[in-house]
């Protein structure tokens, strides 16, 4: 079982557990934080259910090649959002992060705090050379915190990603070990 927990000064960022389906099932329902993301507001629990069991599987490999993480308040152990990092082929020493936050704590600086962890995690534990990021080309929030990160928009990919609202241009972003 994977207990690998990470801190910053505000958050605790931690493997998910099936106690965490409530608050997820909630956080993937809103129409705020579907707006830019491709997985769609789930028919009912357990179809979050299940993946949220996918993602506990992927954490809990000998071998682990996707971490999905709860992040909570250090304070009171309030969940916030969801942070991941899924490692590419290991030639390549890469890897994708992606993140979803509740709007009542967007424009805080948690999502950037968490991020800045992640990439921390990436280069100086998984030893990764390249850590890339996605996201819709509207999604001006989430192109801030890539920004504040100091990951680099690299791409500019056409309809790529099926939101609900159509087909939405992609911004690929990343940053090396050596930035």
């Amino acid at each position: 079982m994977n207990i690998l927990i990470l801190k910053t000064e505000r958050l605790i960022l931690r493997p998910i557990t099936l106690l965490d389906l409530d608050y997820i099932h909630e956080l993937h329902s809103l129409k705020e934080t579907d707006e830019f993301n491709t997985l769609g507001i789930p028919e009912n629990s357990e179809e979050t259910k299940l993946l949220l069991e996918k993602w506990i599987f992927e954490n809990n490999k000998a071998l682990t090649t996707h971490f999905t993480f709860a992040v909570e308040l250090n304070a009171g152990n309030q969940i916030i959002g969801l942070i991941g990092i899924n490692l590419g082929k290991v030639k390549y020493k890469n890897a994708e992060v992606w993140f979803k936050f509740h709007p009542n704590y967007w424009n805080k600086g948690f999502a950037t705090e968490s991020l800045k962890e992640i990439l921390r995690f990436g280069f100086n534990e998984l030893n990764l050379h390249r850590i890339e990021a996605g996201c819709a080309i509207g999604n001006i929030g989430s192109i801030h915190v890539l920004e504040k990160t100091g990951m680099t928009r690299e791409a500019h990919t056409r309809e790529l990603l099926p939101l609900s609202s159509g087909w939405s241009d992609n911004y690929g972003y990343a940053i090396l070990a050596t930035d």
